[in-house]
């Protein structure tokens, strides 16, 4: 067999398991490549939160329309990601991953010299064209030539990319801007995209066999109405007056939209041509890893927002002082990936998934009795734990989940899990704004200081994610390695 022949997903998984459970140079190769491009444009979904006062200031802009710089972002992957089903499908490695960092690049040099709001929103929303494709062919590619007994190792490393990268953006988005103006924040990240779109155009080689599949615009239609309503709709549930027709009328869409997404791919997966296959639901431990998963990103976007708000605002810590106390937690979630991922392959997903489901219970619910007195020192203690549990989680959720696919739906289910890795960011997001602004305000109302109100609607909404948390720990027990899966993807 040449270097350079397309091959088959049953043909690189046995290659690979004959070869002592590890993969070829070549495949190391390509999938080192693809682990840092996609931590380069994941890293930029979260790092614009910090910036958006000095952008305000900068560009003379209100908060609601700098809001736009972070909520386009979002959208547009989960308008995108859907749609990588079938992309991944009908096309080779090699110019999907040149496409993607392409338009990763172009976004990042567009937002760097963008002499205004409207030029930069453009520069986002081309980035995180780039960002959805990327995401999801890393996953698929990881499924197609790692064998099962190396995934959770592999997997491991993954998850310093999903759950690791948003982490830190604040953190690095402080530093950057504690020096130096917003714009150096694009200009420090293109040297490194466009490197990794060089070294990828040469090195990257093809290690998938396309097949002819067709395209169906009906479902890419209602999927932008489907997915990007609700993100839209989540995204500003706090902002919006939900007493509105206005308020509600993104969220009704989205819901209509993907109701009929839904039941245009339940037709079309019938001849096998939906747009995003969603026969990955028929396996069971791919169903509760997507439920619980969709718990765990609430948890993590709406600590990622509320923290650094209860450390500002009500502790009266600056943004370096916030980043860095957000730092520790950060990399210990990446520290500890790769050693989760190689406990997975000796013991499994549920102890793990149980033990660190229980550990982001109790520190949400350690998290219900924060106050404006609370030391800082808690506050980086309960977070720095709370990283720890979501560590043990990620990676035996995405392992897991796509190990109980067959082949031919590795594809599908990477695209899910990037979609619902952006619903659920939005909906934690939406959920713990939400709650935090409605508490605050009804307190003021009725005689309480600001940070008293903050700190309290903070208590409130960290309540919330402590009562969804406790579903996460149910779902554990259902999760389990399905053997028979894997032996079919080896065997063919």
């Amino acid at each position: 067999m040449s270097e350079t022949a397309p091959l088959t997903a049953p043909t690189m998984i046995a290659e690979a398991d004959t070869s002592d459970a590890t993969t070829s140079a070549r495949n190391r190769l390509v999938i080192t490549i693809l682990l840092i491009s996609v931590f380069v444009v994941i890293l930029n979904e979260t790092i614009m939160g910090v910036a958006l006062p000095h952008l305000m200031a900068d560009l003379h802009i209100a908060a609601s329309a700098a809001q736009w710089l972070t909520t386009a972002f979002m959208l547009t992957m989960a308008v995108v990601i859907p749609i990588t089903g079938f992309l991944l499908q009908r096309f080779n490695t090699r110019p999907i991953f040149i496409a993607a960092m392409t338009l990763f690049s172009a976004g990042t040099l567009i937002a760097a010299t963008a002499p205004g709001f409207e030029i930069l929103l453009v520069g986002r929303i081309v980035q995180a064209s780039g960002t959805a494709i990327a995401f999801p062919l890393l996953m698929t590619t990881v499924m197609t030539l790692v064998a099962p007994a190396s995934r959770g190792r592999v997997m491991g490393n993954i998850s310093i990319v999903i759950s690791v990268a948003p982490a830190i953006g604040p953190t690095i988005s402080g530093l950057i801007l504690s020096v130096l103006p917003w714009r150096w924040m694009f200009i420090l990240v293109l040297p490194i995209a466009l490197a990794m779109l060089i070294i990828g155009a040469i090195r990257v080689q093809n290690v998938t066999t396309p097949r002819r599949t067709r395209f169906d615009v009906l479902s890419v239609i209602l999927s932008a109405f489907g997915f990007g309503g609700l993100v839209y709709g989540l995204s500003n549930l706090g902002a919006a007056d939900m007493g509105s027709i206005v308020g509600w009328l993104p969220l009704s869409v989205g819901v209509v939209g993907l109701v009929l997404f839904v039941v245009r791919q339940l037709w079309l997966q019938r001849t096998d041509r939906a747009l995003l296959d969603l026969r990955t639901f028929t396996s069971r431990t791919f169903t509760f890893s997507i439920t619980m998963l969709t718990i765990s990103m609430m948890a993590l976007f709406g600590t990622i927002i509320l923290l650094p708000i209860y450390m500002q605002n009500v502790l009266g810590l600056d943004t370096l002082a916030t980043g860095l106390l957000l730092l520790p937690g950060g990399l210990a979630m990446g520290l500890l990936a790769p050693s989760v991922g190689r406990i997975y392959d000796r013991i499994g997903p549920t102890a793990l998934l149980v033990t660190g489901s229980v550990i982001v219970s109790a520190v949400f619910w350690t998290m219900t009795m924060m106050n404006e007195h609370t030391s800082f020192w808690w506050v980086l203690a309960a977070h720095f734990t709370l990283s720890i549990g979501l560590a043990l989680l990620f990676t035996p959720l995405f392992t897991a989940g796509l190990a109980a696919l067959k082949p031919e739906l590795y594809s599908h289910g990477s695209a899910i899990v990037g979609t619902v890795q952006q619903l659920a960011g939005a909906a934690g997001t939406a959920l713990f704004v939400t709650v935090m602004t409605s508490q605050a305000a009804n307190l003021v109302t009725h005689g309480a200081s600001d940070v008293q109100a903050t700190a309290a609607g903070i208590r409130a909404a960290f309540l919330c994610g402590a009562i969804i948390s406790v579903f996460a720990i149910v779902a554990a027990f259902f999760i389990r390695k399905e053997a028979h899966v894997q032996t079919e993807a080896v065997h063919g």
